[in-house]
């Protein structure tokens, strides 16, 4: 009897043994994902040539181990930081990256930097993004990076870009969040209120020459039909709108009475 249930207990932790061991052994690598094996110990210590794809991987966890390195599009938005221009003014960077994991490149990515894609991701690339744009701000002035933004910007995410894929890494998005120092940010307001300014009284100006031309053309109107009328009041013309008015009495202008008055 005391055989039977040692046999019985023997086989249950055995049972559990093996379940924990199955259940330990292997790892599913999901859609989106690429799986590689890494030795822990021994002369073969590293990356496996083979990347594993998705599917269920089996490993002896006491020398191996899985990662798994995501290969859809990552977007991280980086804390900000501060970097000086060449003239020494400061500007702050609030970066956002989108970037993926070029098919195929896990096995090389890991076996450089010996970090999960999570830890890789927030120290690894994070001092990337610095250093592209600690170089491109020691090359411009704050003038020059005012004038030539886009330029500026283009260069950060081409530089960027190649390192990237050197790698092996696909970078697909990257936003700077550039804030200029507050000096220049209200120079550039009193600029703007300037211009505005100028062509707001540049306006008016234009108003008043119209609103001006207007009156002369209306007085020029004005003397050009007082004229006409003018010319055209003589004493034939008089003379007919008096008899069309005239009410059949004979006026009288003066001291002696006349039919028709001298308009000459």
């Amino acid at each position: 009897m005391k055989k039977r249930i040692t046999f019985i207990f023997t086989a249950i932790i055995l049972g559990v043994f093996m379940l924990i061991a199955f259940i330990s052994c292997n790892e599913r690598i999901d859609a989106g994902y690429e799986g590689i094996l890494v030795k822990l110990y021994g002369s073969d210590k590293g990356v496996q040539d083979v990347s594993l794809v998705t599917g269920r991987v089996w490993y002896n966890p006491l020398t191996e181990d899985v990662y798994e390195f995501p290969t859809y599009v990552q977007t991280i938005n980086y804390e900000s930081f501060t970097v000086n221009a060449k003239d020494g003014s400061v500007f702050s960077v609030d970066p956002t990256l989108s970037f993926k994991v070029k098919d195929g490149h896990s096995p090389v990515i890991f076996k450089k930097y010996r970090k999960d894609i999570k830890e890789i991701t927030e120290t690894t690339l994070f001092n990337y993004i610095k250093d592209a744009f600690r170089i491109e701000f020691n090359k411009y002035t704050t003038d020059s990076i005012i004038s030539n933004r886009e330029r500026f910007e283009h260069s950060i995410q081409t530089n960027m870009g190649d390192l990237l894929n050197r790698e092996g890494f696909s970078l697909e998005q990257m936003t700077s969040g550039i804030e200029y120092p507050e000096s220049i940010t209200q120079a550039i307001n009193a600029k703007n209120a300037a211009v505005q300014q100028a062509m707001k009284v540049e306006n008016e100006l234009k108003i008043a020459q119209a609103e001006a031309k207007k009156l002369i053309v209306q007085a020029e109107a004005e003397a050009r039909a007082n004229e006409l009328r003018k010319q055209s009041l003589n004493s034939l013309l008089i003379q007919q709108q008096f008899i069309e008015k005239w009410d059949g009495k004979t006026a009288i202008y003066g001291n002696s009475p006349a039919f028709f008055k001298s308009v000459n």
